[in-house]
């Protein structure tokens, strides 16, 4: 059945399954948001991969720093530092918005304007598609020879079958990672990749020979040996003068030319012979000097160990006595030290002592102070309690003696009335007495009326002291 043109994403079908770090750089970028915002239609996107990129590197060249970093935090994880990212992976971010059909992508696997359009092509099968379906995409250009740097800066130049190798047989893209591909898959595809070994360019004699002479072979420490470098130079010259040998005679060759060579030669081999013969007496003049040194110390040595086995006894017991000296001013010394190392201590713990007991002292009299004060505030309390109390004894007594005072008044008052009404009474009587005697006077004759007379003036002195009275309780 035909393929459908319709093209199916594998993954998130948000982040295009890149890193984190990648794609949030993608999308702060000015140059996506408004330089790419603009471009709507999939040949303006690849007029631009045309004119803009130059690798496809997933940062610019030198703005982001990897020097130091190991394990999560390195170059290949893509975790805490960033950089600037580069036009390549927004154009490629761009076409994932574009949603490509099968079609689009096949063009962009075909096209023969850029092989950078191509890389982005490939880069987006390999982000976007299942794993399955990669070596279905990447077969036909397994051989591809036609070469780009896929490096910001130059250096790294390859062939788009040595691209695809790398993106089937390795997970790390220079400071990033792919999708990881499942292990039965990924043993599937080394071992189609084993069946298909790389084809490579033939180079031209000649420049297979620039390439052997600049390319010099290391030789480990353990092989090297006199007269290596003549070797080697000899093995150079066999096989240089087997290939121009099987060369065939050019017909621009001339006689003069031939001779130059031949001088050339002579005369590298002139010059090489003298180096050898200066570096050889060179070496070992460098090395007589280093064992006339080792050779006088292991003789003083020697001297040293016989003269002291001559000494005589004496002069050993002097020695001993030294010694002993020695070590007794060491003990001193030690003892010293350690003397005035306790009495540092002792002074130090008699100071804390000191300053404790000054800190005890100062907190005892801060709680006296606050337990007078305390006893003082109880103390004016009390008073106070008491002079309130005896404020209202001394008040309600005054009340009650106000009250009796009062009560004794009113008593008063109702005893001047009760004499008022019976001085009244009397004197009613007596005036009642009076007009009887009167009368009686009329009656009986003068003799009569000279003992009223009498009668009432007794009565009129006793009104006037009754009067007195009363004016004196009032």
């Amino acid at each position: 059945m035909p393929q459908s043109n319709v093209l199916p994403l594998w993954g998130n079908d948000k982040t295009m399954n890149l890193n984190s770090l990648i794609l949030t750089n993608i999308q702060s970028s000015p140059y996506f948001k408004n330089d790419l915002f603009q471009l709507k239609t999939y040949h303006e996107v690849i007029d631009e991969i045309y004119y803009k990129v130059q690798h496809l590197e997933p940062w610019e060249k030198g703005s982001r720093n990897t020097g130091g970093q190991t394990g999560m935090c390195g170059g290949v994880r893509g975790v805490g530092a960033g950089g600037i990212v580069s036009t390549a992976y927004c154009l490629l971010y761009k076409l994932f918005t574009l949603k490509l059909t099968r079609k689009q992508v096949n063009g962009l696997l075909q096209h023969g304007d850029s092989p950078y359009i191509r890389g982005l092509g490939f880069m987006y099968i390999r982000y976007t598609q299942p794993p399955a379906d990669l070596w279905e995409w990447y077969e036909p250009y397994i051989d591809d020879d036609e070469e780009l740097d896929v490096k910001a800066g130059t250096g790294c130049m390859m062939t788009v079958g040595e691209m695809l190798r790398s993106f089937l047989g390795k997970i790390e893209w220079f400071s990033t990672l792919f999708p990881r591909i499942p292990v039965p898959i990924q043993k599937d595809l080394e071992g189609k990749l084993a069946s298909r070994p790389l084809l490579r360019k033939r180079t031209a004699p000649a420049e297979e020979e620039e390439q052997e002479e600049e390319t010099a072979e290391h030789i480990p420490d353990e092989e090297v040996s006199w007269g290596e470098a003549e070797r080697r130079s000899r093995a150079r010259r066999s096989r240089s003068s087997s290939r121009e040998a099987t060369k065939p005679a050019s017909r621009t060759s001339s006689p003069a030319q031939k001779k130059r060579t031949d001088f050339e030669r002579d005369l590298e081999r002139e010059r090489d012979r003298q180096r050898r013969e200066k570096e050889r007496p060179r070496s070992r003049s460098s090395d007589r000097p280093r064992e006339r040194q080792q050779r006088s110390r292991s003789r003083e040595k020697q001297k040293r160990s016989k003269s002291q086995d001559k000494q005589s006894p004496s002069k050993t017991t002097r020695d001993r006595k030294d010694r002993r000296r020695s070590r007794s001013r060491e003990r001193k010394r030690s003892r010293s030290r350690d003397r005035r190392r306790s009495r540092s201590r002792d002074k130090k713990h008699s100071r804390s002592q000191e300053r404790d007991g000054g800190r005890r002292e100062s907190d005892k009299r801060r709680s006296r102070s606050r337990e007078r004060k305390h006893r003082s505030g109880s103390r004016d309390k009390d008073r106070k309690e008491r002079s309130g109390s005896k404020d209202h004894k001394e008040r309600s007594s005054s009340k009650h003696k106000d009250g009796h005072r009062d009560i004794s008044r009113k008593e008063a008052k109702k005893q001047r009335k009760d004499r008022e009404s019976k001085d009244r009474e009397r004197h009613k009587e007596r005036k009642r007495s009076r007009s009887r005697s009167k009368d009686r006077s009329h009656k009986h004759g003068k003799g009569d009326g000279k003992r009223n007379a009498h009668h009432g003036s007794d009565n009129d002195v006793e009104e006037g002291q009754i009067d007195e009275s009363v004016q004196n309780s009032s």
